[in-house]
């Protein structure tokens, strides 16, 4: 069954958008409140299988995975009425710097919190998402779109094999791979697929590395650990070798904690709404006249102040826009900095893309959506952010 998430015709606050939507979810493993939350690798075992897809046959499911969703034409003039309005009082969480580094940008503007989301699909094959690192009490805690963990195709709850890779580049992981541990999103997302809520926060595991370089299809430079015959039987064929009668399975290394490596980006909710933001992401995909402008390889940015927006088709009552040329496939979660700093590649997170729209008719992409960050979304971030997850290698 084909998973991707369909971009239907919406209006935005009477016109057309591209938004996200899909079939009715199963009911949520666990709730409380408005928050829900599942798990997706619940120990060190599950994870380090969820590794070994990843890294199997030079990475190949790495490299080979494509962008989650797709884009279709629409026609519109842009008009805004309305909008959204705060629960409470605003509030902020204070964003962390990264301690490490491994290598450098080309750009020193781009956040090194960025990066892809991957997993399979209910079709059988990987796929991925733009994300951000958020910071919380664990420095463990990941942002992205809620179509981007929870399955809203099927009847299965949440994504398979789902990771994180901050500064992910052609099957390079330059500061490791970190494994979801538990998803966490608004119970209206979860169950009605409510376009408000369409946002979800994600605890990781510590970061693994395979060897001594970054680069995940280079087998040369894993590190191996030897092992008796017993533990390589039944470890992963994938990552497991033998010669002259000895048996070598693959030796990970804990890259530590995610904000640890990367930083984190802060938090912002019940924010007026036409601020200033930057959008970070990795589009991909056409524009509906066909020009291929992004290739979701290389993070991408722009900037503008938000605007109402509506999209009632996916219960998108209280959304927010901004002007951008990302391209529907890639984009899908894309972070939204309010304040930015340039020179610390930090500000406060107040969106994330969950659709993309053509607004004037003329047949190219011109503005991203997001939920409205209030305080019922601050109640979801506190309730991830408070947990632990630890390391597996």
């Amino acid at each position: 069954m084909n998973t991707r998430v369909k971009r239907l015709i919406l209006p935005i606050g009477g016109v057309a958008v591209a938004g996200l939507v899909g079939a009715t979810m199963a009911a949520p493993a666990q709730a409380a409140g408005d928050t829900a939350h599942d798990t997706l690798a619940g120990s060190g075992l599950a994870a380090k299988n969820v590794i070994a897809y990843w890294l199997n046959q030079k990475a190949s499911n790495l490299v080979h995975a494509t962008p989650y969703g797709y884009e279709s034409q629409v026609s519109a003039k842009h008009i805004s009425t309305g909008g959204p309005s705060a629960d409470s009082k605003p509030g902020t969480v204070s964003a962390a710097g990264g301690g490490k580094s491994a290598g450098s940008l080309k750009n020193v503007n781009l956040p090194r919190t960025t990066g892809k989301v991957f997993f399979r699909g209910g079709d059988g094959r990987p796929h991925w998402c733009s994300a951000t690192s958020v910071h919380s009490k664990y420095g463990n805690l990941v942002a992205t779109a809620g179509h981007c963990v929870y399955d809203t195709k099927t009847n299965r709850a949440t994504m398979d094999r789902w990771v994180f890779i901050p500064g992910y580049y052609q099957g390079k992981a330059p500061w490791g791979i970190y494994v979801g541990k538990t998803a966490y999103t608004h119970y209206d997302f979860d169950v009605y697929e409510d376009g408000d809520r369409d946002y979800a926060f994600v605890t990781v595991y510590n970061g693994i590395k395979a060897g001594r370089g970054g680069d995940l299809r280079n087998v040369a430079e894993w590190s191996w650990k030897q092992v008796d015959k017993k533990t390589y039987t039944g470890h992963d064929r994938f990552l497991r070798k033998s010669k002259g009668g000895k048996y070598y399975v693959v030796k990970f290394t804990d890259a530590g904690r995610l904000e640890s490596n990367v930083g984190a980006q802060g938090l912002a909710y019940n924010q007026k709404v036409g601020s200033s933001v930057y959008v970070f992401g990795y589009p991909s995909g056409s524009h509906p006249d066909g020009n291929h402008a992004f290739t979701g390889q290389t993070l991408k940015w722009s900037y503008g102040k938000t605007f109402a927006a509506k999209a009632p088709a996916v219960k998108g009552e209280e959304l927010v826009g901004v002007k951008s040329s990302f391209t529907g496939e890639g984009s899908s979660g894309s972070s939204w900095l309010l304040r930015y700093s340039s020179a610390k590649r930090l500000g406060y997170l107040n969106g994330v893309t969950s659709g993309v729209s053509d607004t004037d008719g003329n047949k190219r992409i011109d503005t991203s959506v997001s939920p409205y960050f209030d305080g019922e979304t601050y109640g979801v971030y506190k309730a991830a952010a408070g947990n632990w997850s630890g390391s597996i290698a």
